[in-house]
């Protein structure tokens, strides 16, 4: 059972364009509280991206092909790592303050008991 599917050059930028213009029409109708979320399934995208490239970069049977697969896997995981540490800002940004120790707490707090002495 062969599931190979072929596609000649002008299928193949029809359909780039085709997923470009489709991903500009739908990124550029999400509201701004929505771009977290939107960059975490934009990660997940990514990973399929990567797991495509390997899958191609292991079934590779010109040099072509392989250099392609590569950039695939590297471009995508870049992206995925790039997505993560992005959201990991986004989402420390809307932590509360008990969450995270302000760096200047300590001498703040001793200041206010040394005034209260007095």
């Amino acid at each position: 059972m062969d599931l190979s599917i072929t596609m000649t050059g002008f299928v193949a930028l029809y359909v780039f364009m085709l997923a470009a213009f489709a991903g500009w029409v739908i990124i550029g109708h999400v509201p701004a509280i929505l771009h977290t979320p939107l960059m975490s399934g934009s990660n997940f995208v990514h990973g399929i991206v990567v797991v495509g490239g390997l899958y191609a970069l292991l079934n590779a049977s010109t040099v072509q092909e392989q250099v392609i697969s590569f950039f695939a896997v590297l471009l995508g995981a870049g992206n995925a790592a790039g997505g993560f540490a992005v959201t990991q800002r986004m989402l420390a940004m809307f932590q509360t303050s008990d969450a995270k120790p302000h760096p200047h707490h300590g001498h703040a707090h001793a200041r206010v008991h040394h005034l209260k002495k007095s």
